[in-house]
């Protein structure tokens, strides 16, 4: 009997025996297709599931695949499941109430299978269907949503979240692509359209939608009764004053309250009751271990727990196991009560309970690879071998790119024929005829051999490839936008009256109307305000504002601090310039990639990333050039400058150049050193190091190679500075985290310079417009993109909880990796020790600090490096460049102490890796935060996509300073007038030193002031948030067309609903002020009778243009002898004023254009 009638058939449960992970897919798509019900897989582990879930669609599109992974938090955690976690769970769930209309495969892992959820009848009594025309309150949809799990929030960015404005209720349900926006009248929906997250336009309209929950535990009237009573009943009345008790009253959500979901709920079901009868379950061979396991973990996790557990209000209060999880003996009951059928990689003898499907794994090239062979000749044989006994050959990439390239490269290698394969089907037909290998695109981790063709995936053949998961985006943008508001208590620099403290927005009367206005106060407590559309005058200080005193109003202090300031940063412009012209004179040596360069490109098992592609590509054609190279690549930590590098060396090394790379730290020249060791490996090279830690008769054999150029490349600290040091034909020096050497050392760089290729990495940021100034100057490649397979790291925000923080540094212990554990300040050191002494003395720590000496700092790090020690306690230095791929857990005390941008530079020292890393950010148990802190956790948990740091740390860059784009004395610079003026300045300076101080003053730090009695704001009932609001304010003032006005208005309707009065007002009066700087014009005072323009400098660059303007007005129109034109026309309202101003500075910008 044929395998699969026999599956289907089967009343006891078979063992399916020959079937590898990578055809794994494939007999899942086929016995769904077979089956007469739904048929189930039922994974070990999250990763397995999402991995045939990824590809079975590939070998059958028709099939309908659901998904239903567990909670992605622990058992008795204090962290809730993720939004996104819960929202698929119930999207499932929901679906699973419908009859199935096409051939359906659940695909759900024992962790989540073993727990209990909600019943059908609840499911079904939860789904509401909404459409235009139904009638429902705003105000009790927004209570249906926070019941239903949703969290409100300002801007909808991700799944589970909603915010009401107005008229219009966004909301991001469970199961759907895109958030909606719900546009009310009365309380009539009158339409629903879909909006993009990212940028928060709308898309396309939408029929009807099916609202789900966003999280099982749901806190509606009823299931806050049920609560009550039983918590009380279980942990006796002295609980009541227990936050959770508190929190699930008051109807408030609190983190890690779904573990209390049997409380809440009436009855909880399991997964097998949604998914009715006739099923046909698979189960994987590593399920019987991931369940014993999970019954393991579940027991130990409630026995710490009742272990910890005190009478202390909002100690952790266990539920018993069963409540909420299967137990042992119920998962064998329902295992015995229907066939699950073992599906396992190894051969078994066919019997009556057993099918052997003989596929094999697929051919693996490890010793190959380990031997130091060429992969390609291998293939090639391999190809040929099953041609030989008349078996096709497979081969599946990840990539359009990887296919690209391994085509070309097989076929180089004499793999003849090769096709390109766009489905499944056609690449079984191409296979069974033998003669041309086809190439497809499936993402297959790897590959398996049947009787009559082999599949090879890109991983089999070239070793650990790190598959990517397309990730969600999420746009990190929307967040930094509404981010760089400032926060009452921050400093600011206005352009003429220097630093002052920024105290909030405040509604003041002009005339009778009131305008929004920017309160910033002064030394000796001077008021100043600012109009909101005149808000470009001012600039972020930055954050480190310690000690930094405030201005006096109509001091001079400050204007000579920027006089002064602008002859210095004119200084160094003029510097950068002659530079690049030397450079652009002088001659170097070509280097050019050969034929065995794709070969070595292929051992980097990663796929690179657009922007690293492109500064790899720019750096070739610079050694190809015949000009020395002087590029600088900038990128965040860990996203792959070294691959850079390292491609740099290979092409120099090979054209018969000498490579020198220095770095700051004998740690960070070790580092390297063993990469290059490992990716050179077998080649004909010789790479040497030296820093102070290398012995002394290496490091005399070293200098010896150099000088005799019998050694390639060599690795070292400011030791390759020294004087005594010859090289025999250095050709290229790399330069590693170039911000963190001293003036004497960059000197002796700059003599190294003359000819040779110089390329420069820093993790420093540059903002983009920065960015734009330089290029031309120095050659700058920028990567922001992160390398795609870092696992977001899992982070979660949470008062110190002893219980929790030992599970995550002993759990991190026992997988055999490593952990940081940060603190803000040296004096929490003490008692950090003593709570490792006794609530962790299985673990061993290592301190370091900043008052420690350098040397002591880098010894210690170099022991952790080397896994002498599980725990580096450290305050804030390790957040520079420190690469260690084995620590993959991050706790870091007292987090709402830290800024955004250190935060997440912390955070990006873990998941470095392979395996999913953990950030903890504890807060004080007691104390509360200041809402910033809190805002700016909450943020950091939400940036999940990574590379949000460039934009965030270029946000946020003066936490590090800008770095020494230019020299050293950059950063006192900064200190006197603040960051973003500071950039805005050397930008102007760049410029018009290009233009050879050509370029006259220009009106570019113009900002006209217009004074009218018309209502100038955006009103708080309009945009209720107050960050939000001011983040409005400052986009407006950035924004430098019509046609932008134009956008951002259709923006804000689109956000926010129809503009009332006075933010129309506030756009007209943009429009006067983009048309008035074009006009030279530096006031414009409007009132009942006319208007007064005074001009910038009292003078207009075109005076015949304005006579001949002031005749045509006929007698309307006068120019005074001040210099100021007269308006005299009766303007009634404020309307007709506004109006009356936007005709005026048109016909005034008119002649200047």
């Amino acid at each position: 009997m044929e395998p699969l009638p026999r599956i289907i058939s089967a009343r006891a449960p078979l063992t399916l025996a020959g079937v590898p992970t990578g055809f794994l897919p494939v007999l899942l798509a086929d016995l769904t297709r077979a089956a007469p019900a739904r048929a189930v897989y039922i994974a070990a582990d999250e990763a397995a599931m999402r991995g045939v879930a990824d590809t079975v669609h590939y070998f059958a599109p028709e099939i309908e695949v659901l998904i239903f992974p567990a909670w992605d938090c622990l058992p008795y955690d204090r962290a809730s499941p993720s939004l996104r976690a819960t929202s698929e769970r119930l999207a499932t769930l929901a679906a699973l109430q419908q009859k199935p209309t096409k051939p359906q495969l659940i695909i759900t892992t024992v962790n989540a299978i073993t727990q209990r959820t909600l019943t059908p009848f609840r499911v079904r009594q939860l789904t509401a269907t909404l459409k235009p025309g139904a009638r429902i309150d705003r105000d009790k949809l927004a209570a249906l949503l926070q019941a239903n799990g949703y969290v409100r929030s300002d801007t909808v960015a991700d799944s589970g979240e909603y915010a009401v404005r107005g008229s219009l209720v966004d909301l991001f349900p469970a199961g759907e692509p895109h958030g909606l926006r719900l546009d009310f009248f009365g309380d009539e929906i009158e339409s629903i359209r879909s909006f993009d997250p990212a940028d928060q336009r709308t898309i396309a309209r939408v029929e009807s939608f099916t609202l789900l929950p966003a999280s099982e535990a749901l806190l509606d009237e009823d299931g806050i009764k049920r609560f009550r009573s039983r918590y009380r009943e279980q942990f006796g009345a002295t609980a009541t004053g227990d936050p959770l008790y508190q929190a699930v009253s008051e109807g408030r959500r609190l983190a890690g309250m779904d573990h209390w979901l049997p409380l809440i709920e009436e009855k909880l079901s399991t997964l097998f009751e949604h998914l009715g009868d006739g099923l046909m379950i698979v189960r994987d061979s590593g399920s019987v271990g991931a369940a014993s396991a999970r019954f393991e973990a579940i027991s130990d996790y409630h026995a710490n727990r009742v272990r910890a557990q005190s009478t202390d209000l909002g100690s952790y209060r266990p539920l018993a196991p069963e409540t909420l999880y299967l137990s042992a003996s119920d998962w064998d009951a329902a295992i015995a009560s229907k066939p699950f059928h073992l599906a396992t990689p190894f051969s078994e003898p066919e019997s009556a309970s057993v099918i052997d499907f003989a596929i094999q794994p697929a051919r693996d090239f490890t010793p190959e690879r380990g031997r130091g062979d060429n992969i390609y000749d291998a293939a090639a044989a391999h190809a040929i071998g099953l041609a030989r006994q008349g078996k096709g050959l497979i081969l599946a990439c990840y990539s359009n790119g990887s296919r690209e390239r391994l085509s070309g490269l097989l076929a180089d290698h004499g793999v003849k024929g090769l096709v390109l394969a766009d489905s499944w089907q056609s690449a079984q037909g191409l296979a069974a005829k033998g003669t041309q290998p086809p190439l497809i695109i499936l993402p297959l981790d790897h590959g398996f051999t049947t009787p009559t063709f082999a599949l090879l995936t890109e991983q089999d053949l070239l070793g650990d490839r790190l598959v990517r998961r397309a990730k969600r985006k999420k746009s990190a943008d929307a967040f930094l936008s509404e981010l760089a508001t400032l926060t009452p208590g921050d400093l600011v620099v206005h352009m003429e009256h220097g630093i002052g403290r920024y105290d909030g927005l405040t509604s003041i009367p002009v005339g009778n109307a009131p305008h929004d206005c920017v309160a910033l106060s002064y030394a000796g407590g001077d008021k100043l305000y600012v109009p909101v559309e005149n808000i470009d005058v001012l600039s972020r200080y930055g954050s480190e504002s310690d000690g930094v005193a405030l201005d006096r109003l109509g001091g001079v202090g400050w204007q000579t601090r920027k006089a002064r300031m602008k002859q210095r940063i004119r200084e160094i412009a003029g510097e950068l310039i002659a530079t690049a012209a030397l450079r652009a004179l002088r001659e170097a040596d070509v280097a050019e990639a050969g034929p065995d360069y794709p070969a070595f490109v292929d051992r980097f098992p990663y796929a690179e990333t657009d922007d690293q592609d492109r500064a790899i590509a720019e750096v070739l054609e610079d050694l190809g050039s015949g000009k020395p190279m002087d590029r600088l690549v900038c990128g965040d930590v860990g996203f792959g400058k070294t691959e850079v590098a390292l491609r740099a060396a290979y092409v120099a090394a090979m054209a018969g150049m000498q490579v020198a790379l220095i770095c700051p730290t004998t740690l960070l020249a070790r580092q390297h050193y063993s990469t290059f060791v490992e990716r050179f490996h077998g080649l004909p090279m010789r790479i040497g190091r030296l820093s102070r830690l290398v012995p002394a008769n290496e490091a005399k054999g070293v200098k010896e190679g150099l000088a005799d150029g019998t050694l390639d490349i060599v690795i070292g600290t400011h030791a390759l500075l020294t004087k005594g040091l010859d090289f025999k034909r250095l050709g290229l020096v790399v330069v590693d985290e170039e911000q963190r050497f001293g003036v004497t050392h960059k000197e002796r760089l700059k003599a190294l310079k003359t000819d040779v290729h110089m390329l420069t990495l820093t993790a420093t940021p540059i903002p983009r417009t920065l960015q734009m100034a330089m290029s031309g100057l120095r050659e700058l490649s920028v990567i922001q993109t992160p390398p795609v397979d870092r696992l977001a790291v899992r982070t979660y925000v949470m008062p110190w909880d002893p219980v929790v923080l030992r599970e995550a540094l002993l759990r991190e212990h026992y997988r055999g990796g490593q952990s940081f554990f940060v603190t803000p300040r040296i004096a929490d050191l003490p008692d950090i020790e003593q709570f490792f002494r006794e609530t962790i003395p299985e673990i061993s720590y290592v301190i370091a600090h900043g008052q420690m000496a350098a040397s002591e700092v880098e010894e210690r790090m170099s022991a952790f490096y080397d896994r002498k020690y599980d725990v580096l306690i450290s305050t804030t230095i390790i957040e520079s460049g420190l690469d260690i791929p084995s620590a993959n857990t991050m706790i870091i005390n007292r987090a709402d102490r830290f800024g955004l941008a250190q935060l997440y530079q912390l955070r990006g020292r873990v998941g470095r890796s392979k395996t999913r890393a953990y950030a903890y950010m504890t807060t004080a148990p007691e104390r509360l935060m200041t809402d910033t802190a809190e805002r700016r956790l909450k943020v950091l948990s939400d940036l999940d996509s990574l590379g949000a740091g460039f934009q965030l740390a270029s946000h946020d860059l003066d936490i590090r300073g800008a770095g020494n784009l230019l020299g050293d004395e950059q950063s006192g610079h900064i200190r006197e007038v603040g960051f973003e003026l500071y950039q805005s300045m050397l930008e102007e300076a760049i410029m018009d030193a290009k233009a050879g101080g050509l370029a006259e003053a220009k009106p570019r730090d113009l900002s006209p002031q217009i004074t009218v009695d018309a209502p100038v704001l955006i009103p708080d009932d309009y945009v209720p948030d107050l960050n939000l609001r001011m983040s409005l304010y400052r986009r407006i003032n950035e924004l430098e067309s019509a046609q932008e006005l134009e956008a951002f208005a259709a923006e804000l309707i689109d956000r926010f609903g129809k503009l009332p009065e006075p933010t129309e007002n506030l756009l007209t009066l943009m429009q006067i002020k983009l048309n008035a700087r074009t006009a030279h014009i530096a006031k414009i005072d409007l009132g009942p009778r006319g208007a007064l323009v005074s001009f910038w400098n009292d003078s207009f660059p075109d005076i015949p243009g304005l006579l001949a303007y002031v005749a045509r007005l006929n007698g309307i129109a006068k120019l005074r002898p001040d210099n100021r034109l007269a308006i005299t026309r009766a303007w009634s309202d404020p309307k007709a004023r506004l109006h009356g101003a936007l005709q005026l500075s048109k016909g005034l910008a008119k002649i200047l254009r």
